[in-house]
């Protein structure tokens, strides 16, 4: 994967399945994540796990 670190992206879907994998992937290589998805509570979850990879997410 090109270097990415530093970078935003944005993942829909991130709540659950592909989307969360996609989400936390992209975390793990630096990159700061902003998702969306139509349950919050998965959405919040989501952000803590990668917020705990010392990236930045919403």
């Amino acid at each position: 994967m090109q270097n990415l670190k530093g970078k935003t992206a944005l993942v829909t879907g991130g709540g659950r399945g592909l989307g969360k994998a996609v989400a936390l992937a992209l975390a793990a290589e630096g990159v700061n994540v902003a998702i969306t998805g139509r349950n919050e509570n998965n959405l919040k979850s989501v952000v803590a796990e990668i917020e705990s990879k010392g990236v930045k997410s919403s």
